[in-house]
């Protein structure tokens, strides 16, 4: 889905499109809406990027054990990952 902002919105709102994107990332993470890819993502920035922007705001990270298993179980396919690791 795509939504349009009329350039008139953005120059009364002083700010440029990509601010605009940060922002609305940076909101929807804070309300833990977005989980930090998907927020990374919609920034338009890299992970590091975005984490300072992140540390900038005083916003903090909510990583829970759902998106760690995710992320352990993505490194793992993409192969970053053996399966004897994490086994006791």
């Amino acid at each position: 889905m795509a939504v349009v902002i009329p350039e008139e919105v953005l120059l009364a709102a002083n700010i440029s499109e990509e601010d605009l994107r940060k922002e609305i990332a940076l909101m929807l993470f804070e309300q833990q809406r977005l989980s930090l890819g998907q927020a990374t993502d919609l920034s338009g920035l890299d992970m590091l990027s975005f984490q300072r922007l992140l540390a900038e705001r005083n916003v903090p990270l909510h990583y829970d054990v759902e998106e760690f298993e995710a992320d352990f179980k993505t490194l793992r396919e993409l192969g970053h990952i053996s399966q004897e690791s994490g086994r006791a």
